[in-house]
């Protein structure tokens, strides 16, 4: 164990570590390395994920693949031959699945370039590497970088007879329990009325209930729907 913990401390290690084939021990912390760094990619991804999407076995990928591509760094080690054939191996495999969304694209190159780290003993860039990017996910997450226009919720209801008699009597309404609305889209249907979604930002979010209710009971709401932000996330 102690071992493990000084091959962290001392600066990152070079290939004359291993005249010939890599030390047994060095293969074995590189693959308990690589495997806890890939965990630590995977939590930081649940931690940081917001899209409504989500796959436990992408998740899963970015467990594993740290391990993967460390292992073929030493599998390349001063082998020019075996490192040719295995970008011919990568070549004849295809790959199906296609990533949706960007972000998901930065966690396969984070992971990439940990394994490569780890792979090539450069353990405490590795390290460091990790803390720093997962650092960068999560301010980015607890700070809503990149979002346009905050709101809590999104409201979809549709206004049947008298629609600009029922306007004012809405918007009063939503603005006893909203401090900022913004009409997203409104859809006139014919002979049922008009179909309109809001995307609210609440003086209180947990009295959502409350506003659901309060226009469900109003005359001329019907169809009354309360999204919160959570389930409709900025993707």
């Amino acid at each position: 164990m102690n071992d493990f913990i000084n091959l962290i401390g001392r600066s990152d290690l070079t290939r004359s570590v291993w005249p010939g084939n890599p030390d047994p021990l060095i293969v074995l912390f590189i693959i308990v390395l690589a495997f806890a760094v890939g965990l630590f990619i995977g939590f930081v991804y649940m931690w940081t994920h917001e899209a409504l999407s989500y796959s436990r076995t992408y998740v899963g990928a970015l467990g594993v693949m740290p391990l993967i591509v460390a292992m073929l760094m030493l599998a390349m080690a001063g082998n020019v031959f075996v490192a040719f054939g295995l970008l011919g191996v990568f070549g004849v495999v295809r790959f199906r699945n296609v990533l949706k969304d960007t972000r998901d694209t930065m966690f396969i190159l984070w992971a990439i370039m940990e394994g490569v780290a780890v792979g090539t003993t450069r353990f405490s860039t590795a390290a460091m590497g990790a803390l720093g990017i997962a650092a960068a996910f999560l301010c980015l997450r607890f700070i809503s970088f990149g979002t346009r226009r905050r709101y809590d919720a999104v409201l979809s209801l549709r206004v049947t007879g008298d629609v600009p008699a029922r306007l004012p009597v809405l918007r009063q309404i939503l603005k006893r329990h909203a401090s900022r609305l913004e009409l997203a889209s409104e859809r006139r249907a014919t002979n049922e009325g008009t179909d309109m979604t809001y995307r609210l930002l609440l003086r209180d979010t947990s009295r959502s209930s409350e506003l659901q209710s309060e226009l469900s009971g109003a005359d001329g709401l019907a169809n009354v729907s309360v999204y919160m932000h959570e389930d409709e996330a900025e993707i």
